[in-house]
């Protein structure tokens, strides 16, 4: 069972960027990042609904009743990500974007591990571990001023985008561990991985309204979502495999093993996403100290994993 969540940990962390990549398409069709988010997770919540019926594990839900509330709120973690990969991809760049969601990953499986909360194991963190998260923060920190006309960018609308980015990071591993603890309440992962993205659908159902009610923001337009490509949609099916197998894979690997290994798929895909253009985002030149960045930072991930 171990064997099968490495390569699926790798995978799953890969999708991320996937999905940033369809949800900036799903994005620009309706004409609002927050409407984008609220169809992306009530698709994916719609999913795992089928498949739970499907398996047969429907009636776990007969159990919520029993479940301590913030047991079930892990999918906020996933509203809050989600839109801001869609905010921050155009703004930051995917290799930027992600090397600071990384960032934002490891300090909170970290903390999770020294101080055991959240129904994580307690795991202080050998030296050789400590190094490497050292070595992850310098690698991100090379990504980021790696990207060209950093230095010039830099300003405090900048700084502020990339504090939201290691924001929307750090919660992902917390939504895990949150989501592991809903699933030893009731079983069922795929009833966990539905009751998350129902908790994150009125997150952005809320977000939206707000928007609206605060904000010139236009109304958004369903008429383009017939021009969008095929592959816009494929956000729900990504963000759907990325929490289930978080909150799956942690009680199995442990949390810095299944971080690590999603943080390298994130960083792995991202920089085809940057270098190739892919889902129509724009090209962006891959420097010396860019990759420079990303192999510190995976050997940072290797040296958590292993110690």
């Amino acid at each position: 069972m171990e064997a099968l969540f490495v390569p699926l940990s790798l995978v799953a962390g890969g999708l991320l960027a996937v999905q940033a990549g369809a949800n900036a398409q799903l994005s620009k069709a309706t004409g609002s990042p927050f409407a984008a988010t609220t169809i992306q997770v009530i698709i994916a919540g719609t999913l795992l609904l089928l498949i739970a019926g499907a398996s047969g594990t429907v009636l776990a839900f007969r159990h919520l009743p029993a479940v301590p509330w913030w047991h079930a709120i892990g999918g906020i973690a996933t509203a809050v990500y989600v839109a801001s990969t869609i905010l921050l991809f155009p703004r930051l760049g995917a290799v930027v974007t992600v090397g600071l969601f990384i960032a934002g990953q490891m300090l909170a499986s970290l903390a999770l591990d020294t101080f055991g909360v959240l129904g994580v194991p307690r795991q202080p963190p050998q030296p050789v571990a400590l190094l490497g998260a050292l070595a992850v923060y310098a690698g991100a920190a090379a990504i980021v001023l790696g990207q060209k006309g950093a230095a010039q960018e830099l300003s405090l609308s900048k700084l502020g985008w990339m504090l939201l980015a290691l924001l929307a990071g750090a919660v992902l591993p917390v939504q895990g561990a949150i989501n592991g603890l809903l699933r030893s309440d009731i079983g069922a992962p795929f009833v966990v991985g539905t009751v998350s993205f129902a908790v994150a659908t009125l997150s952005m159902v809320m977000v939206l309204l707000l928007t609206f009610a605060l904000t010139d923001a236009p109304k958004p337009q369903l008429s383009g979502l017939a021009k969008m490509p095929w592959w816009g949609w494929l956000g729900a099916f990504c963000g759907a495999t990325y929490v289930t197998t978080v909150f799956t894979a942690i009680p199995v690997i442990g949390t810095a093993a299944a971080v690590g290994l999603t943080v390298a798929g994130q960083q792995i895909a991202s920089l085809f996403v940057d270098r190739y253009g892919w889902f129509r985002l724009p090209k962006r030149e891959i420097s010396a100290l860019r990759y420079a960045g990303v192999a510190t930072l995976l050997i940072g991930v290797a040296l958590i994993q292993i110690f």
